[in-house]
């Protein structure tokens, strides 16, 4: 009698179960699979960002002017223009002394000046000294400054020159007016930048005849990567800053005077554009 009360109980509990779990089989594949999908997501992009450079070594007495200036006949129609600097109270070719703390692209070569003729990529010198072939009938403004090995300017007074001339119709140098507009000259960043010059990409430019303020002149960088997302600053702090953050491929980097009011100054030297170009690894795509 025992054993049979037990068989029933045991026949019993079994049909329960497999009732209930005929009855909730398809609730329960289905929660199932939804417990197994997975979304997938991508992280955003990080967005490009400013920050600065910090305290960088001073040299408050560093000078540079031009020595001479030449033209020689080239031709026909062009002249050779050869400019000869003084420097003092600054060494070209030395490496500076904060380098290895920057993190950031530095010349081999040392310290050096950057010449920037009519906004156009600069030569570094590290000579005082550098010739061009100039067209005869063309007038030119030159931007020459003393630079640091990582390629920050020096802003001290003194450090700096703009140089207003023009060739004539027989290649001869004139010596024009200097400057009195307020202009900006476009120096980093500026080539390639691969791997760990990636990081910190040097955002650096020279302010003439004007004093950038809060309340005064400033001067606006738009960066626009290609297929990343577009970013603007506008600084009104004279002071070097990195850019962070920017995607590998191409990038055009563009500078604009501002005025008081937030319009962009006229005259000549007052926007300029350049590309670069990055990648983490070689060889660089272009």
């Amino acid at each position: 009698m025992t054993h049979t009360i037990k068989f029933l109980t045991f026949g019993l509990s079994s049909a329960i179960l497999l009732a209930s779990c005929g009855q909730s089989g398809t609730k329960s594949e289905t929660t199932t699979a939804t417990d197994t999908t997975k979304t997938a997501t991508t992280t955003p992009a990080a967005p490009i960002g400013l920050k600065p450079v910090g305290n960088s070594p001073e040299f408050p007495d560093a000078q540079l002017s031009i020595a001479s200036v030449s033209a020689t006949k080239q031709g026909n129609d062009s002249a050779k223009v050869t400019f000869n600097f003084t420097v003092k109270n600054y060494t070209l070719g030395m490496q500076t002394a904060d380098t290895g703390s920057k993190l950031c692209n530095n010349s081999a070569k040392g310290q050096h000046i950057h010449f920037i003729l009519d906004e156009q990529p600069y030569t570094a010198l590290y000579e005082p000294k550098n010739e061009v072939v100039l067209a005869n009938n063309t007038e030119h403004y030159l931007m020459a400054f003393l630079s640091r090995s990582y390629h920050e300017s020096i802003k001290s007074k003194g450090a700096a020159l703009v140089y207003h001339f023009k060739i004539d119709d027989k290649g001869k140098l004139v010596k024009m007016d200097d400057p009195k507009t307020p202009m900006v000259f476009y120096s980093r960043p500026k080539g390639d930048y691969i791997g760990k010059d990636m990081t910190n990409v040097l955002l650096d430019f020279y302010v003439w005849n004007a004093n950038l303020s809060a309340d005064g002149y400033k001067v606006k960088a738009d960066v626009t990567p290609e297929g990343g997302t577009d970013a603007s600053f506008t600084i009104s702090d004279w002071k070097s800053n990195f850019l962070n953050n920017l995607p590998q491929g191409k990038t055009k980097v563009t500078l604009t005077l501002l005025d008081k009011d937030g319009k962009q100054v006229q005259g000549p030297n007052t926007t300029v554009d350049r590309s670069i170009n990055l990648s983490a690894d070689e060889p660089m795509k272009k």
